[in-house]
């Protein structure tokens, strides 16, 4: 038995020649000629020299290109290794060099320092896609050079074995070097085929594609379950209100998934009541917990339904997901997905009985847990102690199978011997209706190890002061909770994907 990843986009193309499957700021790309393009570039990569189990770095934004090149490259047998495009020269050459990558692809905006990071790595075939508006380049091959490379007889499709690394996916690295997550064929197919029937994705979907395709999440639940459902796909490169306001209006867009600061960014834009948002159905909220305010408040003005999952680059996407309006339970993260188990264990590693009192760490074991971490056989060993994959984070399971996350084991504060789960306090934040985004830390305090701390960003054209804030939450949690200090920033230091770095806040 063999199975390729990129069959899921041969079969659409067959199903679905003329139809959309890129829609971009100035055009479309249907289905059969992102077929015949990545046939290009999976010939173009054999043209180099480049073959099966051959890792390829990918380092683009949300254009019809990484699309071209993932499929291309999956087609020749090798191995996608998607890079952050706002990695510095350091962050990229690790990258090249942990994956053993031999080719970087990467745009022309960040071309310099991704060259400088291919020197250390010792990647000397760089290939650089221009796009207008962009800087020119002076460095690496014309992307399109890769698809000059003419098709002769049947179109490339390596067949390998399901269990062969399809991507390595390099997580948010934020305690130490990351670590590449090496994702299987069959678990990536896996991972989009089951999702889309649980939200419902059809054909005639339009999803929005603003979350980072380099990332699992727009990697797996938007481009590779959105071709596998034979959807169209609506670019944006990068996240801004505006460009997603008028996305959804132009393309009548259906589907949004994002992050939670990107639903709190489209609800708080000031001219949100301009654009026509009637054709969202659905918004998948993913990455982070979002906020039972702004969950409340998408609902509510927007009029679609927000269904929440969970899943890690270590689960190659989705895990658990809240399937529908009806069969949800508003707050979890739903129950896991078809061939996913997932328990809460204590400390010690016994399962915990479910009840909102018994909180512990979330483990995962089925289909969609990586075959490990690239080249660290000591780390995959520690992070699968058990047979379980060991999440990190907090939660605990509801009498019905229904999971909550409670928080990161890591942003855990410990004041004065009390636990303190930052999420509890920021949802408190969140009700203010002063308060945008709310991040809570735990800074070190020489009396009770920790102390409670807010960094709160506001509302466009609202004002509260520290004391205001503080005694709202007060009221609303227990006294060892409340954070004793506020402090106001412009904006909250966020990742690629929309997270908060709360390492950026404490640092």
């Amino acid at each position: 038995m063999s199975l390729n990843l990129a069959t899921i986009l041969r079969e659409a193309a067959r199903a679905h020649p003329e139809k959309a499957a890129l829609l971009f700021d100035g055009g479309a790309v249907s289905y059969a000629e992102l077929d015949a393009a990545s046939d290009r570039f999976a010939a173009g990569l054999a043209a180099r020299g480049l073959g099966p189990g051959d890792a390829v770095a990918l380092q683009l934004p949300n254009v019809p290109q990484f699309a071209v090149a993932c499929f291309g490259v999956l087609k020749a047998g090798c191995v996608a290794v998607p890079v952050n495009v706002l990695f510095e020269a350091g962050e990229v050459g690790y990258v090249l060099g942990d994956s053993g990558a031999r080719l970087l692809v990467t745009w022309s905006g960040v071309a310099d320092e991704a060259a400088k990071g291919a020197a250390d790595a010792g990647v000397t075939d760089l290939v650089v896609l221009a796009t207008p508006g962009a800087p020119h380049a002076a460095v690496g091959r014309p992307f399109e050079q890769l698809l000059e490379t003419p098709v002769v007889g049947r179109p490339p499709l390596h067949q390998p074995d399901p269990g062969d690394t399809a991507v390595i996916v390099y997580t948010a690295g934020t305690t130490g070097r990351p670590k590449g997550a090496e994702l299987t064929h069959v678990q990536l197919f896996m991972n989009a085929d089951t999702p889309g029937p649980l939200f419902d994705l059809r054909d005639d979907d339009v999803v929005l594609a603003v979350l980072p395709l380099f990332h699992v999440f727009g990697l797996s639940s938007i481009l590779d379950c959105g071709v596998r459902f034979a959807a169209t796909l609506a670019l944006v490169p990068r996240f801004e209100a505006t460009a997603v306001l008028e996305t959804i209006q132009r393309h009548r867009v259906t589907v949004f998934e994002g992050v939670p600061t990107m639903f709190i960014s489209v609800l708080d834009h000031p001219d949100r009541e301009r654009y026509d948002l009637s054709s969202l159905r659905v918004g998948i909220s993913g990455g982070a917990p979002i906020p039972a305010e702004v969950l409340d408040r998408f609902e509510r003005t927007v009029g679609a339904v927000v269904l929440e999952g969970y899943g890690l680059s270590e689960t190659a996407s989705t895990t658990t997901f809240n399937v529908s309006e009806q069969d949800r339970r508003v707050y979890s993260i739903g129950r896991p997905v078809y061939g996913v188990e997932v328990e809460v264990w204590d400390p010690e590693g016994r399962p915990l009985p479910p009840g909102r009192e018994h909180v512990g760490e979330l483990v995962v074991r089925g289909f969609n847990v990586m075959k490990g971490y690239h080249g660290r056989p000591g780390a995959t060993a520690e992070a699968m102690a058990g047979g379980w994959f060991h999440t990190g984070d907090l939660g605990y399971v509801d009498e019905d199978g229904y999971f909550f996350v409670v928080d990161r084991a890591k942003d855990l504060i410990i004041r004065g011997g009390y636990n303190v789960y930052p999420r509890e306090v920021e949802d408190g934040l969140h009700t203010h209706p002063a308060v945008a985004v709310a991040a809570v830390v735990g800074a070190p305090d020489d009396r009770l190890g920790q102390e409670v701390t807010a960094f709160v960003a506001l509302r466009p054209g609202q004002r509260a002061t520290e004391e205001e804030l503080i005694g709202y939450v007060r009221e609303r949690v227990a006294s060892y909770k409340y954070p004793r200090s506020v402090h106001f920033r412009a904006q909250l230091p966020l990742n690629a994907t929309g997270k908060v770095l709360k390492r950026d806040l404490v640092g």
